[in-house]
């Protein structure tokens, strides 16, 4: 990852949202290392800096060749500004759609923010490359992640095995902003 650079940020009505910075590693591993966050998905849980500092590679590396990633969302302004609230936004999928993806401190659940930043990433996507779908790939236990989706204006349009969940009861849940072609289907729900 380069070091930090003044990349302009997205602002929502309450937070700054950025793409992630060699600085935002402590605390992204804090939010991904909490169990907490995890609680659908218990194996997702980082245990060591490395696995985050890969993360944020990957995603600083969509920044760099296609202009859009997840951001680092922090509070704007007033008591406690920039503090992390977590990470979302929209990461390219296998080169056939936006996935859009939130995690954040279990703090801030309910509060409205995965909404804002699933906005900003939806808007964003679409600006960057109208042409590819907006996707949100969940749990089907996630009923909260399906909620913010469904704000984002994401509608269900696959259900069906997890595959390489390693609990081999777990559904998944394809949402999108139009319909997908069986091929895209098929390509999103089988890694």
């Amino acid at each position: 990852m380069p070091p930090d650079d003044p990349a302009v940020p997205e602002r929502t009505a309450r937070l700054l949202l950025t793409p992630p910075r060699l600085s935002d590693l402590e605390d992204v591993f804090a939010l991904y290392s909490d169990p907490a966050v995890w609680e659908h998905l218990p194996s997702g849980r980082h245990t060591d800096r490395t696995r985050t500092a890969l993360l944020l590679e990957r995603v600083r590396e969509s920044w760099d060749l296609i202009g859009l990633g997840s951001w680092v969302a922090r509070l704007a302004e007033g008591p406690g500004a920039g503090r992390l609230v977590g990470v979302g936004g929209c990461d390219l999928r296998l080169g056939v759609a936006w996935n859009l993806g939130y995690r954040l401190h279990r703090a801030d659940w309910g509060l409205g923010y995965a909404s804002e930043i699933s906005r900003a990433a939806v808007a964003a996507a679409r600006r960057v490359r109208f042409d590819l779908p907006v996707t949100a790939y969940l749990l089907e236990t996630n009923a909260r992640s399906a909620a913010t989706a469904e704000r984002a204006g994401l509608h269900l349009v696959w259900r069906g095995p997890d595959a390489g969940n390693p609990d081999p009861a777990a559904v998944r849940l394809v949402y999108a902003d139009r319909p997908l072609a069986r091929v895209a289907v098929d390509l999103l729900t089988s890694t």
